[in-house]
């Protein structure tokens, strides 16, 4: 096995204990307590991490809080631009070091890595252009008065962020929500997973260097509990961005109603991906495998519910099998590997219980299901596919977080939508077909956020992107995101 070499300034990165930083100042955390981050792939300790606390929550949103109502309000709209542009610049010139970075605490594939960083310096860059356009109207009212009246509105920044990401796409979740923070002139308190701070502590290293003034980003690191919990809670925040399970977004949206903070939640999913009887068998097997594999279908979009028509059913099945076995499943620094580990020792057992379950409820296992033999250590599982004949098993139910399928197949066209849509979720959907009308037809009646015609996850920073139902509140990216963290003011002036 041959490992990728890592950069020299990642070694002394991880060679200093990860802060808080606060106002400004990297600083330990009140308490003197402190975490360890693992590399997923071996098991084996690589840093450790400052554990903060309320006291910690308080001081960040308090430095908030100050440079939202101080300096920060005095940068115009080019010179936030203007700053995003700079820290996109320095994300792209230590983009090997972050992608890395990302391998060693994520466990992903360095060349997945890479494209999340590529992804973020996009998102980064796309989100600069939006200070300077910014902007409100003025309205053509008629009040009862009669008099001349001129009204027109302000697009006002909401005021101070809390930010709680993600760890499976550990950088690309903290700039989707600190793109627009920074453009529309918020600060914020950003609160990365526990399983993956380094990266978030390095990010914020690089803000600090693109001059970004103190107390606009705060970082504090921990676990949920004692960090997220009482940051949700926190009477002086004014915006809680939540990506995350739906069962922590609805402890989340609890949180927020002391002082009717707003909302914003991207969730879960159990997202439903239909071939149709016309599509192409090898190009829609592919893209039903990248669908659920990908990140080690540790995605909220993953494709984990397959509806093949029934008869292309057997085709499908030796295509997603050979799919499946194809992929090298290894440490993230090696460049043979396609499929890196499962993040953590709690996430394997959640993925495996559910494998047991799944064959204990009578889906049949097509390929997959154990952990690979030649690996010793880490936390892999091989890429894994069910039939469920039935679609009453827990695999074809619950989303798994994991490299696991469950097809089932279909005849009646009649019965496809209900099926598709029947589910708590609602973040995406997509359908393989070479119908025009019959895409274009299906996509209108499924209850989704996003629904992909012959691809997977394609996502842009100009599109929406978030879910129906269980699968959040609000729109990320875009134009939409803006909206998120503005207030709109509607200003009169009698003329007469």
């Amino acid at each position: 096995m041959s490992t990728v070499q890592l950069v020299p300034e990642l070694h002394a990165f991880l060679d200093r204990p990860g802060q808080l930083f606060i106002g400004g100042s990297w600083q330990d955390a009140r308490s003197g307590e402190r975490f360890e981050v693992e590399n997923p792939a071996e098991q084996r300790v690589i840093s450790d991490v400052a554990q903060a606390g309320s006291a910690d929550v308080d001081d960040a949103v308090a430095a908030a809080r100050a440079a939202f109502e101080g300096p920060w309000r005095q940068y115009s709209p080019a010179r936030r631009g203007g700053l995003l542009l700079r820290l996109a610049d320095l994300m792209e010139a230590e983009a090997e070091g972050l992608a890395q970075l990302i391998t060693l605490e994520n466990g992903k594939p360095l060349g997945m890595a890479r494209g999340e960083v590529a992804s973020a310096v996009s998102i980064m860059r796309y989100f600069a252009g939006w200070p300077t356009k910014i902007e409100g109207s003025t309205l053509p009212v008629s009040p009862a008065s009669g008099h001349p009246m001129l009204n027109y509105t302000l697009r006002e920044p909401v005021g101070v962020c809390a930010l709680i990401v993600p760890w499976n796409f550990p950088l690309n979740m903290c700039v989707w929500k600190l793109g627009p923070v920074l453009a529309t002139g918020c600060t914020a308190v950003l609160k990365p997973a526990e399983q993956t701070p380094l990266i978030a502590i390095r990010l914020v290293q690089l803000i600090e260097a693109a001059g970004v003034p103190p107390g606009v980003v705060n970082l504090i690191t921990g676990q949920g509990q004692r960090v997220g919990a009482p940051l949700a809670e926190h009477p002086d925040v004014d915006k809680i961005a939540f990506t995350g399970s739906t069962q922590v977004g609805k402890l989340i949206a609890q949180a927020a109603t002391g002082n009717m903070k707003k909302v914003s939640l991207e969730l879960g999913g159990k997202s439903p991906n239909i071939i149709l009887a016309d599509a192409d068998v090898k190009r829609a097997a592919k893209g039903a495998a990248d669908g659920i594999f990908y990140n080690q279908g540790q995605v909220c979009t993953a494709a984990s519910r397959l509806y093949v028509h029934q008869s292309l059913l057997d085709d499908v099945l030796d295509e997603l099998r050979r799919h499946a076995t194809a992929h090298v499943v290894g440490p993230g620094l090696d460049p043979a590997s396609t499929l890196g580990p499962l993040v953590s020792q709690r996430q394997l057992d959640t993925v495996s219980g559910y494998l047991q379950r799944g064959l204990a409820d009578g889906a049949e296992l097509i390929c997959g299901g154990q952990r690979p033999a030649h690996l010793e250590r880490g936390h892999f599982i091989e890429p894994s596919v069910f039939l469920d004949r039935q679609e009453r098993s827990c695999v074809a139910r619950e989303e798994i977080f994991g490299p696991v399928l469950t097809v089932m197949s279909w005849s009646e066209p009649e019965e496809l939508v209900a099926r598709a849509n029947d589910s708590p979720y609602g973040l995406a959907a997509g359908l393989w077909t070479n119908d025009l009308r019959a895409a274009h037809q299906l996509a209108a009646q499924l209850k989704a956020g996003s629904v992909w015609i012959n691809c997977w996850n394609v996502v842009d920073p100009a599109s929406p992107f978030g879910g129906y139902k269980q699968s959040g509140w609000g729109r990320e990216m875009s134009k939409h995101v803006i909206d998120a963290y503005t207030e709109t003011k509607s200003v009169f002036v009698d003329l007469a």
